[in-house]
C-alpha cells in the first residue's frame, strides 16, 4: 500500500471558518503576536493569554470539518495516508483521518508550562477553559499546547521521517516559501508525485510540482483521479 502524505497548513481549514479571524471579525487585531503568542507574554501575563486561547478554544469547537478534510479521511484503506498539520484544530481526526501529526500543537489539549516533555492532557469538550492554578498532577501550571513563537517544534523530525518516507506528497493550504513547509518537501524521496493545492500559485525551489490551483474542498475533489494506489 503506497504512502500518501499530507502537509496541510491554514488554507485546509478556511472553509470551516478557522482562518478567518483576523479579517472576519477582529479577533487578532486586538492583539499583537507579541502579546499573545511568544513565551514572554506568558511569563508576564498568563491570565490574558489564558483568556485569549479560551476564547480561541470555544471558537474553533463549533467549526466543523469539511468536504477537503472528509475526502481526505475517505482515502483511508486504500493509501497508507499520514497528515502532517500546521494548524491547531482536530478537523482532519473529525473528518476520518486515523494518523495525523501536528507541528504546532493542538487546541484541545494543555500542558506543564516548561519544556515539552510530550506528555499532554486533553481538555473537557464541555469545560474546555484553562485557569491560572489549573495545575499538571506534577504540581505545575498548565498552559494551552500551543507552539509559541520562538520555541523549538518538538515534532519537526518526526515529520521530516514522515515526509522521507513518502510514495506521494500532497501540500494543501501552505506556501512552500514559508518555514517549515519548505523545509518538510525538501525531505521527499526523489521523483516521487508532488502536489499543491492552494488558490494562489506556488512554486517550489526543490523540484517540479503539479498544482491544483483551487481552495481545499475543490481542489482535493479534483485531486483524487489523479491517485494512484
Amino acid at each position: 500500500m503506497k504512502r500518501l502524505v499530507f502537509l496541510t497548513g491554514a488554507g485546509m481549514s478556511a472553509e470551516s471558518g478557522i482562518s478567518t479571524f483576523r479579517d472576519s471579525d477582529g479577533l487578532w487585531e486586538q492583539y499583537s503576536v507579541e502579546e499573545i503568542c511568544t513565551h514572554e507574554a506568558w511569563l508576564a501575563h498568563p491570565a490574558k493569554l489564558l483568556d485569549f486561547y479560551n476564547m480561541l478554544r470555544r471558537k474553533y469547537m463549533n467549526c466543523k470539518p469539511n468536504r477537503g478534510h472528509q475526502l481526505i479521511g475517505s482515502l483511508e484503506g486504500k493509501f497508507d495516508v499520514q497528515v502532517i498539520t500546521q494548524n491547531l484544530d482536530n478537523l482532519h481526526e473529525q473528518g476520518g483521518s486515523r494518523h495525523v501529526l501536528h507541528l504546532h500543537g493542538e487546541m484541545m489539549k494543555s500542558r506543564e508550562d516548561g519544556d515539552d516533555n510530550g506528555i499532554y492532557y486533553p481538555l473537557d469538550p464541555k469545560n474546555p477553559d484553562i485557569h491560572l492554578g489549573d495545575l499538571s498532577p506534577n504540581g505545575i501550571q498548565l498552559r494551552p499546547h500551543i507552539v509559541f513563537f520562538g520555541e523549538a517544534v518538538p515534532n519537526l523530525e518526526a515529520a521530516a521521517k514522515i515526509v522521507s518516507t513518502a510514495d506521494i506528497l500532497v501540500v494543501v493550504g501552505t506556501s512552500l516559501n514559508v518555514y517549515p513547509a519548505a523545509g518538510l518537501v525538501s525531505y521527499a524521496p526523489a521523483g516521487i508525485p508532488l502536489y499543491v493545492v492552494d488558490p494562489k500559485p506556488v512554486h517550489s525551489p526543490y523540484r517540479r510540482l503539479t498544482q491544483i490551483q483551487k481552495g481545499a474542498s475543490e481542489g482535493i475533489a479534483e485531486l483524487l483521479p489523479l491517485l494512484q494506489p
